[in-house]
């Protein structure tokens, strides 16, 4: 066994003629009796203290370090009383991953991890503790969303297994499971009500439908979208860069998930265009890059708002797209002005780019030019989500037998 028990209730002295004897200590009757000490694999001694009469249960808790060194499955006791948000606060600082993503990770678990969880020691979690956390996810969160809390919980207790805070992940465990998905079909809109929308826009911003429905480009695209990203001559555009937030300031950034790419420029979108900025013509903008201490960068944008500045997201949704979609019938008149616009996720810009994605499919695209051209990291992913609007191949068998039947009637 690993390890000896210290009986300190009684001590080891010589009598009067030398031979050792055991002798009540100064503390007999007082406090924990016995103390379970070993030498840890750092050269450390560790200890731990059980009340009069267990010294079964401290032999028993020295067998179990001893079976845990041996199976490398120690954890240093001291290590495993760190809480969870003390541990996953460390390791957040030493990802070294985009500092916006960084951001958007502390606020997540800070908001829907740290108020459940946080407090948990790490050396005490069991599966239980995850899957009664993750009850309380999916009754508070949209099961997407919560997926990504889930995934970043998982991160930091498979780091801590890494670093030796935990022997075994719970999130592992068989009986938990990430939050629950509710499956949702992307229902394309018509052309009327994109066009209708679009009509019932300010005018300065009527293009951005163009370059949604037309391009497949998302808002952040479409309002970081600079002169140089347009090319007539081949009627391209390439989309390198977006308008965002972080931490609460504006920058420019690549688009999401870092991936830049060429968009086929339709004729009727370069039209739009040319016509908007003859109107409204571009102005230069200078912003951070990446982050708000990022170096500066100025670009010359398509739109800007009334006073001269660039757009902002929440205004551009509370006082141009959400008061179109008003006219366009899509959601409620507000009831009054206090009220302000009912909540619009499933009608928000992001409509645009499945009104595009539908129409190259119907159109007969292949999926992977499809993935291409909306940025998405493979073409499994488009699949995922536009499957449903693929014509299916019983259509394809049959018309394409109709067509071989067609064309031996005429030769006949």
């Amino acid at each position: 066994m690993a390890g000896h028990i210290q009986d300190r209730w009684y001590k080891t002295e010589n009598d009067t003629t030398g031979k050792p004897v055991r002798v009540r200590s100064s503390r007999y009757g007082t406090g924990m009796r016995y103390r379970a000490r070993y030498v840890g694999p750092d050269g450390t001694e560790k200890s731990k203290s059980f009340p009069d009469r267990q010294k079964r249960l401290a032999e028993k808790w020295l067998s179990a370090i001893e079976t845990d060194m041996s199976s490398g499955q120690y954890i240093d006791p001291r290590a495993a009383k760190l809480t969870f948000q003390q541990y996953t606060e460390k390791w957040l600082t030493t990802l070294g991953a985009d500092p916006n993503t960084i951001e958007s990770m502390k606020s997540q678990l800070r908001l829907h991890a740290f108020p459940h969880i946080g407090s948990r020691p790490l050396g005490s979690f069991k599966p239980e503790h995850i899957r009664e956390w993750v009850a309380q996810l999916e009754a508070t969160v949209p099961g997407s969303y919560g997926r990504i809390i889930y995934a970043n919980v998982r991160g930091a207790l498979s780091a801590a297994v890494d670093d030796g805070y935990l022997s075994r992940n719970p999130v592992s465990a068989r009986s938990v499971k990430p939050p629950t998905l509710t499956p949702k079909r992307v229902v394309p809109w018509s052309a009327e009500r994109v066009f209708a929308v679009q009509g019932a826009m300010p005018e300065r911003y009527r293009p951005m439908v163009d370059l949604g429905a037309g391009c497949g480009m998302r808002q952040g695209e479409i309002l970081g979208i600079a002169l140089d990203a347009l090319d007539f001559e081949t009627d391209t555009i390439q989309v390198v860069q977006q308008l965002k937030l972080s931490r609460s300031k504006p920058v420019f950034a690549l688009p999401k998930g870092r991936k830049t790419r060429s968009v086929p420029l339709p004729g009727p979108v370069a039209d739009a265009l040319r016509a908007h900025m003859k109107r409204f013509p571009p102005v230069e903008i200078t912003l951070p890059w990446g982050t708000p201490d990022g170096p500066k960068v100025t670009k010359r944008l398509i739109f800007m708002a009334p006073g001269g500045n660039h757009v902002w997201r929440t205004s551009l949704n509370e006082e141009a797209w959400k008061p179109a979609l008003v006219v366009a019938g899509v959601i409620p008149e507000p009831k009054t002005k206090e009220d302000g616009h009912a909540a619009a996720r499933e009608h928000g810009m992001h409509a645009l780019r499945h009104f595009y994605a539908s129409a190259l499919l119907d159109s007969g695209e292949n999926i992977k030019a499809v993935s291409e051209y909306l940025g998405h990291s493979n073409a499994a992913l488009t699949l995922r989500i536009y499957a449903h609007l693929m014509p299916s191949s019983q259509e394809r068998t049959r018309a394409a037998i109709t067509s071989v039947y067609d064309t031996a009637r005429r030769t006949v």
